[in-house]
């Protein structure tokens, strides 16, 4: 497990390099990575992955509630680059009793925190137990609260006292243009949501198109 120090001195050299650049070398140095793949603009670190001589493996999370075109694009991935796609999914029985007791739709009432802990917090902490590293899509632009994010980083959120994980975020520097040129010159796959407005995807109830000039998030 790479320490502080180490970490900050990988941010200083990866800094000036392209996504490819950057994944190539991770993976160099800590096998047990994976990529998460949202069924979104990650599609790149997808596509990235398949350039590269030992592909890390790719992940995604079913929530139970996601659009059907999520779940056609994610089969289409698997398709078209001919690699396989680890799902995820909510524990059954916690999902079963939540559901009972709460229904479909509770989120509307008492927030997303219960829900979005079965249906993505838990299955991803399981995940993360048993690696050393993932690989993110996640930009500075996304969002104000993405504004310091660093190419590697000690994920805070899922780290803990017996086991630490790295966060690594390939298109840290990037904006949402610099990931469409990407997808349009390299006529890569995308999720056919985005043609009609939707920018972040993730639950169906939860998602939704923005208007022009709105913010992704």
């Amino acid at each position: 497990m790479l320490n502080h120090e180490e970490i900050q001195q990988l941010n200083e050299k990866l800094k000036a390099c392209q996504p490819r650049e950057i994944l190539e070398q991770i993976v160099g140095l800590i096998p047990n990575i994976a990529i998460s793949f949202s069924g979104a603009e990650d599609v790149i670190l997808v596509d990235l992955a398949s350039k590269l001589t030992t592909p890390p493996p790719i992940f995604t999370l079913d929530t139970g509630r996601l659009h059907p075109e999520t779940h056609r694009f994610i089969e289409r991935i698997r398709e078209y680059y001919k690699i396989p796609v680890e799902v995820l999914y909510p524990d059954a029985k916690s999902l079963e009793t939540f559901t009972r007791n709460k229904g479909l739709f509770s989120f509307y009432e008492d927030g997303h925190r219960e829900c979005c802990g079965i249906r993505k917090v838990e299955p991803l902490e399981k995940k993360l137990k048993t690696l050393e590293a993932w690989v993110t899509g996640q930009r500075r632009d996304q969002n104000s609260t993405r504004s310091n994010l660093s190419i590697i980083e000690l994920d805070s959120t899922f780290s803990t006292e017996s086991h630490s994980v790295i966060k690594v975020n390939p298109l840290t520097n990037w904006t949402s243009s610099d990931v469409w040129n990407y997808i349009r010159s390299f006529e890569i796959p995308y999720n056919e949501l985005h043609d009609r407005g939707y920018i972040s995807i993730g639950c169906e109830p939860c998602t939704r198109a923005i208007r022009p000039n709105q913010h992704e998030r």
